[in-house]
């Protein structure tokens, strides 16, 4: 069970649109093809109930209207009305799981808290909703008041529920604790079924998603990208490749869709995926070792079972001071060119060289350092700014005025836009327009400046684009919109030059 939509919009800064809530939901309902998901909680807001009843909908036309969850709250019929408006059917409701949370949170007694309980469950049976059963503070129930614990599931076990769920609400538990609490809870209740909700407070929710599961649960719940309050929740893609990898268990999952997930909801969420997460970081399936590219050239010797194919993304090798030259021939391998082994270690040492200078290489720059370093003419600069003007005035729009040559020709265009790189490439973009020509869609910009630095420290600005296939360029200047235009133009020079069979023919006759 995904909970991306409702725990993992916990995240401090985190608010899904209706839009948004849309789309999560059916890339892992129908793509990535999770079992359950956990969509929202009752009573928060207008917005909440409004991208509810969107995904309800939605979901009630495409027969996935069972699969899908609200949190709800011990308030007679108040959280069961709001999530029957919204189109709802399923309740998860949040019970207390520890004598600390009843006595000293709710100020009752266990007995009221359950009839309590009991009263809600009625009333979601009258009015057609299914209901599972949040032990919030299991964990420390487990640890502090096991008589608690047990109290409640021997009761609630009678109701008309179907899950009982067991959180580590703080996220204390550790493996071993993890394993002997899910124990303890199916051997003492075989007829329940149980979920297992893992939080990340001491970086342990996937190696306890691991020992719930060989204590014999078989339903943990995740988050996209490990979302979540606090640390996080246990990440959707380390569970699956956990499961299938380590436990040799099968799940509905498809793998393929992982990564297509992850980027959707680091776009919706603005939380980054830091670059070395495991499964779903930009570095994870990269080489920076030049003697791991030459093992992987050498059978494979530097492959796991985690092959990044599995997660619809590819194996790349880095550029950078410890490449050497196996990965650098790896990538100019890709790009169809040749080199004999002196102008590769010429090449080489030039990247080397830039790497110490604290510059930062894409694969994008490969064709430009082999034209410098060899004084070939490889990469034509078929684009050129002639000139260009930005004006920001306050409380109007940024305009941009560009004139640009290409192929030697000059063509001017203006434009306003929602800011000062947004009015330049608008401008760029009814150039192209007029000429008939493709304009790549930016898919991710980045702004980097060195900590520490001052107010005129080099900004580099590296830029994701996307047309038939998806690529980098990078800019450096102290201004930072200087720097996003320079890594514009690079984006443009590549598209215009593609690398014609004659000039690979050229740089490896010329340098052989």
């Amino acid at each position: 069970m995904d909970t991306t939509l409702r725990d993992g919009e916990q995240t401090s800064g985190v608010s899904f649109s209706e839009h948004e809530k849309l789309s999560v939901a059916r890339v892992l309902l129908e793509d990535v093809r999770v079992d359950r998901i956990e969509i929202a909680s009752a009573r928060v807001s207008e917005g909440e109930f409004k991208g509810t009843q969107r995904v309800m909908k939605w979901a009630a036309k495409k027969g996935h209207l069972e699969k899908i969850e609200v949190l709800g709250f011990v308030d007679g019929k108040v959280s069961l009305q709001w999530i029957a408006d919204a189109g709802g059917k399923v309740i998860n409701l949040l019970c207390k799981g520890s004598y600390k949370h009843v006595t000293e949170q709710l100020r009752k007694t266990p007995e009221e808290h359950l009839n309590d309980v009991r009263k809600v469950i009625a009333n979601a049976n009258e009015m057609g909703i299914r209901v599972n059963i949040y032990l919030e503070d299991w964990s420390n129930g487990m640890r502090s008041s096991k008589d608690y614990v047990h109290f409640m599931i021997s009761a609630l076990q009678k109701e008309q529920i179907g899950r009982i769920m067991l959180p580590d609400t703080l996220g204390i538990l550790d493996p071993d604790e993890t394993y002997d609490f899910c124990l303890e809870m199916i051997e003492a209740f075989p007829d329940v079924d149980f979920d297992f909700h893992a939080h990340n407070d001491y970086d342990l929710a996937i190696a306890n998603v691991f020992h719930a599961l060989k204590a014999g649960i078989r339903c943990v719940h995740t988050t996209v990208n490990g979302l979540g309050e606090r640390a996080g929740n246990a990440p959707l893609s380390s569970v699956i490749a956990t499961i299938k990898d380590h436990l040799k268990m099968k799940t509905n999952v498809n793998e393929t869709q992982l990564n297509k997930i992850s980027k959707l909801v680091e776009s919706f969420s603005g939380i980054r995926i830091p670059t070395n997460k495991p499964l779903i970081g930009e570095f994870v399936f990269t080489q920076c070792s030049g003697i791991h590219a030459d093992g992987d050239s050498k059978n494979n010797l530097y492959f796991n079972d985690l092959l990044p194919e599995r997660f619809g993304r590819i194996r790349q090798y880095a550029l950078g001071k410890t490449s050497g030259k196996a990965n650098i021939k790896k990538n100019l391998d890709e790009l169809g060119i040749e080199l004999d082994a002196e102008s590769l270690k010429k090449v080489t040492n030039r990247i080397i060289e830039l790497a110490d200078e604290k510059e930062s290489i894409t694969n994008e720059d490969l064709p430009y350092i082999v034209s410098d370093v060899l004084h070939s003419d490889l990469v034509e600069q078929k684009v050129r700014v002639v000139n260009y003007s930005i004006t920001y005035t306050m409380g109007l729009r940024p305009v941009a005025n560009v004139a640009l040559e290409i192929d030697g020709k000059e063509y001017e265009e203006y434009s306003d836009g929602d800011g000062q790189y947004d009015a330049f490439v608008k401008a760029l973009r009814r150039i192209y327009q007029r000429l008939g020509k493709s304009f790549p869609k930016l898919v991710d910009y980045v702004v980097t400046i060195p900590p520490g630095g001052h107010t005129d420290a080099l900004v580099e600005t590296v830029i994701t684009w996307q047309n038939n296939r998806e690529f980098k360029t990078k800019g450096l200047d102290p201004d930072q919109n200087a720097a996003a235009i320079k890594a514009t133009i690079r984006m443009l020079n590549i598209i215009e030059n593609e690398f014609k069979p004659e000039m690979l023919d050229k740089i490896v006759s010329t340098n052989s």
